[in-house]
């Protein structure tokens, strides 16, 4: 998978490894006319008040998921996650697996970023039996080592139901060619490059 020029401008290794962070669609599914403003900040508790179906159920997972990930909750972050997940980025580097070297990934690259908001649109959802993934889009603004940063995506996310409950086994992200560019003065190698990966590999998100 080749790297466009694009992505360096925008430190494509350090969002797309971040954002990571989702059949065919039935007929009758509709797209989403508005953009998911997931988990105001400060709040990921999304909790519904009664039952909902699996698609709603993969609905709110999501939300909670890139709520967790704007404001850094790590409990509610891994509650949407399964242990043994994998994780790919959009950019030329090792697929992650396990939520701890996840986590570890996470950590030191969130703590690079302020001011983050992300916003989710266009969600697909296919489910069948214990197994379902979702597509959508996403937009990313927010200040990356100092320097306002914005881009926009997709992720694929495929999800298996456990004990009863829906969790992230597989995520896959990337950052859409063309997207918009550092608002900020222009990236340099030295504010693209990712920190030091743990030994586990890679670069989970969003």
């Amino acid at each position: 998978m080749c790297m466009p020029r694009m992505l360096r401008a925008l430190g494509g290794a350090l969002l797309a490894a971040v954002l990571l962070f989702a059949c065919a669609i039935p007929a009758s599914a509709q797209k989403d006319k508005k953009k998911k403003k997931d988990a105001p900040p400060g709040s990921t508790d999304l909790t519904p008040m009664v039952p909902m179906g699996d698609q709603q159920q993969i609905d709110y997972l999501i939300s909670e998921m890139l709520g967790a990930w704007q404001i850094g909750d790590i409990e509610k972050l891994h509650k949407s996650y399964a242990d043994d997940v994998s994780v790919v980025s959009g950019v030329w580097t090792p697929p992650i697996f396990g939520w701890q070297s996840y986590l570890a990934v996470y950590q030191a690259q969130r703590a690079r970023m302020q001011q983050v908001r992300l916003d989710r649109s266009n969600t697909y959802f296919k489910v069948s039996g214990n197994f379902a993934w979702a597509a959508y889009q996403w937009e990313f603004v927010g200040s990356v080592d100092g320097q306002q940063t914005q881009a926009q995506g997709q992720t694929t996310l495929i999800l298996e139901k456990r004990n009863n409950k829906w969790l992230i086994v597989h995520n896959h992200t990337s950052i859409v060619q063309g997207g918009p560019t550092p608002t900020g003065p222009a990236a340099t190698p030295a504010n693209t490059q990712p920190p030091p990966k743990p030994d586990a590999s890679k670069p989970p998100a969003n």
